[in-house]
């Protein structure tokens, strides 16, 4: 099929037939997800079929479907989207609710940055030097490299370590940072199902229960008659405009002017001195806050009457199911390993780390849904936020729990700190005081333990409130 096909450069075409093969294997994905029985059990969602078929016979897998190379291009701006859509589709709160919520998940989130870095890092330096005494004192900070970083992490951090000059440069580190991230994206979703079917079994999760409990519907997708859900009344005259044009209208523009106020920072930030130089806040978070000035401009000029909760939110879910198929069938898995053995422990290590990390702050920083906030985490941390999404699609279909609203803003002030570690890290080891930069992380994680229990966001107790809060979402 790829002689059919002869890209010369992007074009509209080329995105049509990109888009043509997304949406087949969705067809194929919501097929195999009615038709067979382990896959229903496993709660997996067509979409994320769609990405695996995807990977398997992409260019990363067989080579059989012509992907132009620009999925990952595309999960970057479907992110700006989904995001764009949230303040016109959750409903109102107070300012004083929206600081209680987003005040533990931001010092959740940050923590769980640190604390992966912190311990990974001083991990390599101390136990893996100890045993294999010729790795680069970096070795261990190549897991939360990939795990909570990323492939584009790991592009950043290795091409640092292979432009330093001299004695100082380490070329294999790409290699492990992609290694890492490929492994990482595997367990997000892997051990993610297995920990969601462990959850609903034990009444865990507050929107799905055990699976011998669910409907028919439910574990098939096909709702029958009598149960279809209505897409909600127009807003608009056709005759005017088309009330889904309208509201793509919205998005679009919205994830525009995100766009626009990120690389507005990114411009004024590269005068300054390092490593402020290098700081660029992610388009989704500015997609957020312009979205929230402009639902702010809508309501003072009664527009917002006129903008359809429900409408957005299934744009949303539109650009999340794209999102995840883009993102799991970019999945570059041509990485070579090149030190199997500590590797192998590194990874071992690592994710019991990042499990023990996730769910046991994840349950007592969370003032609800734990669980459905936690296992965002879990995909995240291990994988990319497209794996997060995903596992928090399953356990949370129509987004009550408000965690990508929180997450969004609870990111904006992690960002910076994010920016200056990845930049730090190369530099800091190269010079022998990557253990110190460890052992800061670690430090600073205690000092936010010591804030959200004065601010009360630290509650061991809550766990337990959790079936409570299940029930009355059930």
């Amino acid at each position: 099929m790829n002689d059919f096909f002869h890209f010369q450069g992007f074009t509209p075409w080329v995105f049509l037939v990109d888009m043509g093969l997304v949406f087949g294997l969705m067809l194929a994905g919501k097929f195999i997800r009615v038709k067979v029985k382990l896959i229903q059990k496993l709660f997996i969602p067509p979409s994320l079929i769609a990405g695996f078929l995807g990977l398997a016979f992409g260019p990363n897998g067989l080579g059989w479907l012509p992907f132009s190379g620009n999925l990952s291009s595309y999960s970057a701006v479907l992110i700006a989207l989904v995001f764009s859509t949230l303040p016109f589709s959750s409903q109102k709160s107070s300012a004083k609710e929206v600081i209680k919520r987003v005040g533990p998940m931001w010092v959740y989130a940050q923590i769980g940055m640190l604390l992966q870095w912190g311990i990974m890092g001083l991990v390599g330096i101390y136990l893996f030097r100890a045993i294999w005494p010729s790795l680069h004192q970096a070795f261990g900070a190549m897991l939360p490299t990939g795990f909570y970083g990323g492939h584009g992490t790991a592009a950043a951090i290795g091409s640092a370590f292979e432009n330093l000059g001299g004695s100082l440069k380490w070329e294999d580190a790409m290699t492990l940072g992609m290694t890492t991230a490929t492994v990482g994206v595997v367990m997000a979703i892997v051990v993610g199902l297995v920990i969601i079917k462990w959850a609903a079994r034990k009444k865990q999760t507050a929107f799905i229960a055990d699976f011998k409990d669910l409907p028919n519907e439910l574990r098939s997708g096909l709702l029958p008659k009598g149960k279809r859900d209505s897409l909600g009344e127009a807003t608009v005259s056709s005759i005017s405009i088309e009330h889904y044009t309208f509201h793509f209208a919205i998005v679009f523009f919205v994830a525009f002017l995100g766009y626009v106020l990120s690389v507005a920072v990114k411009n004024w930030c590269s005068g300054l001195q390092a490593p402020y130089n290098g700081l660029e806040l992610p388009v989704f978070s500015c997609a957020f806050v312009a979205g929230l000035l402009l639902k702010k401009l809508f309501d003072l000029c009664k527009v917002s009457e006129y903008v359809s909760n429900h409408t957005v939110q299934r744009e949303g879910s539109f650009f999340t199911d794209l999102l995840v198929t883009c993102g799991v069938a970019s999945i570059k898995t041509g990485v070579v390993v090149q030190y199997w053995l500590p590797l192998l422990v590194l990874i071992v290590i690592g994710v019991a780390v990042v499990f023990f990390i996730t769910f046991y702050f994840g349950r007592r920083l969370s003032p609800s849904y734990w669980f459905e906030r936690s296992i965002f985490a879990w995909g995240w941390w291990t994988g990319t936020m497209a794996m997060g999404i995903a596992l928090e699609r399953i356990v949370d279909p129509q987004m009550k729990s408000k965690t990508m609203d929180d997450y969004a803003l609870a990111y904006l002030p992690i960002a910076p700190v994010e920016i200056i570690l990845i930049t730090l890290i190369p530099i800091s080891f190269s010079a022998g005081w990557g253990g110190l930069l460890m052992w800061i992380c670690l430090a600073l994680s205690a000092v936010l333990l010591i804030l959200a229990r004065s601010m009360k966001w630290w509650n061991p107790k809550r766990a337990a409130m959790q079936s409570q809060s299940s029930e009355q979402a059930k």
